[in-house]
């Protein structure tokens, strides 16, 4: 997935390979379902930035599995090459598909690989919300002062399979159960806020109720619209100019 953001976002992503989600109003450009796919796509966003002149920065999303591809490797060169604003952000959930990282990436953190590109590569939890967030903007605000690109790899866990009906026979017994205890980055979230004052436990709940709502409203109306038509599938599908 390649992004352009327009003002200093924070990232807090709790699973990689959202390969087919695309908002183009904002800034989302839209994803593939090439492997390592997005990382290319965020150096034609960095050079557009910097062609024209303005402030955005591109921000592409790659999964540990994504990131040993030949293309992850080649866009880190040619972002720092061309000095483009860029950030490429890995979220390491330790499994390609079903292939630990423990198979299939040699070195403790993917991050390190920044080191052979002349770019800062920086390592921070992601199911801390609070910590993506500064080393995010941190990021950005250093893309935007003519810095060049960084590598952002956050580290994170992954509840479901890889697919829908992925048993996960490759994990270890209770290994999901325990990341649901201890590793729900809502119910850090959550805990630090509260406790902080910042934000009441009803106003969460509030929030959950709204969300709910919504997800309940989406599946009402898409059960309900009638059947798509034959020519429906061409939709999108072809370039109009």
């Amino acid at each position: 997935m390649a992004e352009i953001y327009g003002k200093r976002d924070g990232l807090c992503r709790g699973k990689g390979g959202s390969m087919h989600i695309a908002d183009v109003d904002k800034g989302m450009l839209g994803a593939n379902g090439i492997v390592g796919g997005g990382p290319p796509m965020n150096c034609g966003v960095g050079l557009s930035a910097k062609v024209r002149g303005t402030d955005q920065v591109g921000v592409s999303f790659t999964g540990d599995g994504g990131s040993n591809q030949g293309t992850f490797l080649e866009s880190l060169n040619l972002a720092a090459v061309w000095h483009l604003p860029c950030i490429f952000v890995v979220e390491n959930n330790g499994y390609a598909e079903s292939t630990s990282d423990r198979f299939h990436a040699s070195g403790v953190d993917i991050a390190k690989r920044a080191d052979g590109f002349g770019m800062p590569g920086v390592v921070v939890d992601g199911h801390d919300f609070f910590a993506v967030y500064e080393a995010a903007g941190a990021a950005i605000d250093r893309a935007r002062a003519g810095g060049g690109p960084s590598l952002l790899e956050c580290k994170v866990n992954r509840y479901y399979g890889h697919f829908e009906g992925d048993q996960q026979t490759y994990r270890a017994p209770g290994e999901v159960d325990e990341l649901r205890r201890s590793r729900d980055c809502l119910d850090a979230y959550a805990a630090r806020v509260t406790s902080a004052g910042e934000v009441s436990a009803d106003d969460l709940r509030r929030v959950d109720d709204e969300v709910l709502a919504l997800i309940d409203d989406a599946v009402s109306k898409a059960k309900a619209a009638p059947e798509p038509e034959p020519a429906d599938l061409l939709t999108d599908v072809y370039v109009k100019y």
